[in-house]
Formats: C-alpha cells, sequence, structure tokens
C-alpha cells in the first residue's frame, strides 16, 4: 500500500458553520473522530495528523522574502493534514469521499507521498 495525504481545505464561512456553537463544534468532532475510526479500522489510517493554526509565515524566493501566512493570496486555507494508506490515488481518493469536511464546503486535497 501507498502512503497518502489528505490536506483539508476550508474558507472562513466554512469553519464558522462547523464551529460556530459549542454544540455544532461538539458534532463536527464526533463526525472526525467517527470517519478516523473507520478509515483505522479498514487499516488505511497511518497518522490522524494535527489541526494547523490560521497564523503563519512564507518564505519565497531566493532573496528570502517573508510574508504573512499562510497563504494569503489563497481564500481557503489548509487547516490541517491525515495520512491514509491505500492501494492507489483512486482508493485514496474515493476514502476522501466520506472526509466531514465536505458537508460545510470544504476540500480535501489528496496526493501521493513519494519515498524518499
Amino acid at each position: 500500500m501507498t502512503d497518502f495525504i489528505y490536506l483539508y481545505r476550508n474558507d472562513d464561512a466554512g469553519r464558522r458553520e462547523s464551529m460556530g456553537t459549542p454544540e455544532q463544534a461538539q458534532q463536527n468532532m464526533q463526525r472526525w473522530i467517527a470517519w478516523f475510526k473507520e478509515l483505522e479500522t479498514h487499516g488505511h489510517l497511518k497518522d490522524r495528523g494535527q489541526p494547523l493554526d490560521g497564523t503563519g509565515k512564507v518564505v519565497k524566493g531566493k532573496h528570502k522574502t517573508i510574508t504573512d501566512g499562510p497563504y494569503v493570496e489563497a481564500k481557503d486555507v489548509i487547516g490541517g493534514f491525515t495520512i491514509v494508506k491505500a492501494h492507489d490515488l483512486a482508493q485514496a481518493t474515493q476514502l476522501a469521499g466520506g472526509c466531514p469536511i465536505l458537508q460545510n464546503g470544504g476540500s480535501v486535497e489528496v496526493r501521493p507521498v513519494m519515498p524518499m
């Protein structure tokens, strides 16, 4: 099996919708826990990953220009990641279809991890 990384992207409206009230935040967290448990039960979860803070910096180019980040040009921001095991990109993409972030208009970028 090959490793794939899921990069979770969402905009401010989607994040507010999923975490708006304590009840919404709790329901959203329960959906994530259930999805991770399903991936784990079927042998696909390698690393749950971590949520990422919305702040950061970007260092760019040979002059090492530093700008506020994470990506000021984008409306959506990578909010976290997970590493899964799948037979191929098609299976990894199919598994991403169960991700709770999709219910709030977010997206999951599915990328193969290249072995070094």
